[in-house]
């Protein structure tokens, strides 16, 4: 085996390898051995599927609604690339009767198009728009594994961790935002055994390249780009403003994040009250702070009297609070990387993170979707969360309480 990511060479014999694969995924479910010829690729992806407590016999779980897939994927930045997608992939999908999907950056399916009849097997195993493919949903799977490693990766047969899958051959590759190189999603190709052979990664390979390719040509020019705030997850936020990346101090963060949720603007003594509990703190102190914060960021970005910025600001923790706002929960959570500047103490922070996580919280627990609690559950900000876990072990299904019990017991029994 020459690249390590595709399955099979032109001369491998299709048959033989069948029976491989499926007499090694049967020892790894079973006895938890890997065995050869499983790939590299495929044996760590197992790994991850397995410590992620994925059923072999289990399913996607469909996250989005109708109610929530159309607003979202029409305000997705894929979206933009989709008609390019679909020039390069349709008629190769149809003709051929595969299915061309693209995900999000969470392995959410938000177009699955091809040949019908493909379509209505594909659904039987919920492969289907609004349905979760990550790899700690649906363990190893081309589109979810082409995210958790951002690598162009072929999925053949047996190689799939669900068994339900087995019967089907994807290529995917990762699809990345052209300025910031973040990873948006993926571009998948899926159908029967015939897809197993290099061509169809390369082929899907170099639909991602267009995709990407078209993203740059059409993203705004500098000068018509709005301010973007990052400030979930971390203690120094990040700005974009002008094609210019600027990590701030943690200070500037939170004068920034304060004068981001008032874009009309803030006084001097205002500001004073939003940023700091001590009194002792002087007016004087607090227009240093500007002043170099005015140096770094030019004074056509930060205008005085009132503070306030001088173009639209993007926020990260206000697209989670408009779609929160809209009913959209698994948007919200999809873009929620973290508390808001979680080591600030400065009182606007520190309600605006309080709020946000409340009702972020709230919604996850009345949505009842254990997909979604599983992924606040078992993140670093929500391992100690009681009420998640409890919620997580209600709503899971029967032969996957038992973790999440386990530990809504021991954090109960801690906070006693």
């Amino acid at each position: 085996m020459t690249d390590p990511w595709v399955a099979l060479t032109a001369d491998s014999d299709l048959v033989e390898r069948l029976g491989e694969l499926r007499h090694a995924h049967e020892v790894f479910t079973t006895a938890g051995r890997l065995e050869l010829p499983v790939r590299s690729v495929v044996g760590e992806s197992w790994r991850r599927s397995a410590r992620a407590r994925v059923s072999p016999d289990g399913a996607a779980q469909v996250e989005l609604g109708a109610d929530e897939l159309g607003p979202y994927r029409e305000g997705h930045p894929l979206a933009r690339a989709m008609p390019v997608i679909r020039e390069l992939m349709s008629a190769y999908a149809t003709d051929g009767e595969h299915l061309l999907a693209v995900c999000d950056a969470y392995g959410r399916l938000l177009w699955v198009e091809g040949h019908e009849t493909t379509r209505r097997r594909a659904g039987r195993m919920n492969f289907v728009e609004g349905a979760r493919w990550s790899e700690s949903v649906a363990g190893t799977n081309a589109p979810g594994t082409a995210i958790a490693v951002d690598r162009p990766v072929q999925v053949f047969a047996a190689e799939h961790f669900l068994r339900p899958v087995q019967q089907w051959t994807c290529a995917a590759a990762p699809l990345h935002d052209p300025r910031t190189g973040r990873v948006l999603g993926a571009v998948d190709i899926t159908g029967g055994n015939r897809l197993a052979h290099p061509h169809s990664l390369a082929f899907v390979q170099a639909v991602a390249r267009a995709a990407e390719s078209q993203l740059a040509l059409l993203a705004p020019s500098p000068a018509e780009e709005s301010v973007e705030l990052s400030a979930l997850g971390r203690d120094e936020a990040l700005l974009v403003a002008g094609g210019r990346k600027i990590r701030l101090s943690r200070r500037h963060s939170e004068i920034l994040v304060t004068l981001a949720r008032h874009p009309e603007g803030l006084g001097g003594d205002e500001l004073l009250i939003e940023l700091y509990e001590d009194e002792s703190v002087t007016p004087v102190t607090l227009r240093a702070e500007l002043s170099r914060l005015r140096r770094l960021l030019g004074p056509e970005l930060l205008l005085s009297r009132p503070y306030r910025f001088a173009a639209p600001v993007d926020a990260d923790f206000d697209t989670v609070a408009r779609r929160l706002a809209s009913g959209a929960v698994a948007a919200a959570l999809s873009a929620y990387a973290g508390p808001l500047l979680p080591g600030s103490q400065a009182p606007s922070v520190a309600r605006l993170r309080r709020r946000l996580d409340d009702q972020l919280r709230a919604s996850l627990i009345a949505r009842g979707d254990p997909g979604l609690l599983a992924d606040w559950a078992y993140s670093p900000w929500g391992e100690e969360d009681l009420p998640v876990w409890q919620a997580l072990a209600a709503a899971a299904p029967p032969g996957q309480r038992a973790a999440p019990l386990a530990r809504a017991r021991e954090l109960d029994a801690e906070q006693r």
